[in-house]
């Protein structure tokens, strides 16, 4: 393998401040006051071990290339050829990284730091969550990174951003919030991580703490990392602690444990304390029962919503896929009762067939 130690002085340029940041072990800030020394190691030392931390995490990284089936009804929104990162998570061949990249997917490629390409295949997808995991066929010979502890991360926490392209790619930011995150597309994290500077590589970017372990991957470019009236640009990320429970399953089964939430192919939007339906998939559940872009959704039965989260919410907690869910809409001025069937939404998804 090519070694990466003439590039990494970059990254240990990036990564090294964070050891005097806010937030660092009393004994460092006393030392940096002037203070009794400790009997850590060295400055030197620091240095070679951050920079064989930091070889061993951009070895990690790795680009995923996807080309979706002729048919992917994502193509539409994402594009039929899409490339992000991904990122090796242990000695099994398992490559995590954020499932919109691979949904459909007709073939995948991972490629390595030393330029090593090897074929992928989607093993697992968590509409939930939004990870989706990928088994390399062929031996990728790079060490996986640690998963972090992801609620260990409160704002003002400095945070490095590793997508796939080398030292030069990485960056260091900032987690400037931790708050719900609702997307059109029946969505919702409680508490997801929003950083900021952003990152123009972010999908399926690691996010990595102080310890060098991974606690996110990348999702968005967003320009409200933070609520008010100045939008602070960043990027959100997936909580990393999101796939320890389910990890398994996604090894084994392919999706998470449970029955599947219901789905409606209903995407909506919040303005004006009013929720506007911008569109719907095509033959999907909404669009079956007649539901129209420019309706507004007024209430779950009878329970009213103004929010993509209390929609969410609301639909969810009337069981499980296949649930009829009764909206109440209003259409030019009139109100309608519609009961909309929902589905898995990964049952939705085209796929391969089997040989």
């Amino acid at each position: 393998m090519k070694t990466l130690g003439p590039l990494l002085g970059p990254l240990i340029a990036l990564v090294l401040p964070l050891a005097l940041l806010p937030g660092m072990p009393v004994e460092a800030q006393e030392n940096e006051k002037g203070g009794a020394p400790s009997a850590g190691p060295s400055r030197g030392d620091a240095g070679t071990d951050a920079g064989a931390r930091a070889e061993g995490l951009v070895s990690a990284v790795v680009r995923v290339r996807m080309t979706a089936l002729p048919d992917a009804r994502t193509s539409e929104t994402l594009g039929s050829e899409r490339e992000g990162t991904g990122v090796v998570i242990d000695d099994e061949g398992h490559v995590l990284t954020i499932g919109y990249l691979v949904l459909e997917p007709d073939s995948i490629e991972v490629t390595t730091a030393s330029n090593k390409t090897v074929p992928a295949r989607l093993l697992g997808y968590d509409h939930a969550t939004g990870f989706g995991l990928l088994e390399v066929q062929g031996a990728l010979d790079v060490k996986p990174v640690v998963l972090g502890n992801s609620d260990q991360l409160p704002p003002r926490e400095p945070v490095m951003v590793l997508p796939w392209g080398g030292p030069q790619a990485a960056s260091v930011a900032y987690v400037v919030s931790r708050r719900e995150f609702t997307g059109a597309w029946e969505y919702l994290l409680d508490n997801a991580i929003f950083v900021s500077p952003p990152t123009r590589a972010w999908a399926g970017a690691a996010l990595v703490n102080r310890e060098y372990k991974l606690v996110g991957i990348g999702s968005l470019l967003v320009r409200d990392t933070v609520p008010g009236d100045r939008p602070m640009p960043g990027n959100m990320f997936v909580p990393i602690n999101l796939l320890k429970p389910i990890l398994a399953d996604l090894k084994s089964r392919g999706r998470a444990a449970g029955a599947p939430r219901p789905w409606l192919g209903l995407r909506t939007e919040s303005a004006r304390g009013k929720l506007f339906v911008t569109g719907v998939s095509e033959d999907g559940p909404a669009d079956l029962a007649g539901i129209e872009r420019g309706d507004i959704v007024l209430a779950v039965g009878s329970v009213a919503v103004a929010t993509q989260g209390e929609l969410y919410r609301k639909m969810w907690a009337l069981g499980p896929a296949g649930t009829e869910v009764p909206l109440r809409i209003l259409r030019r001025g009139e109100a309608r009762e519609i009961r909309v069937k929902s589905i898995d939404r990964s049952a939705f998804f085209r796929s391969k067939p089997a040989y």
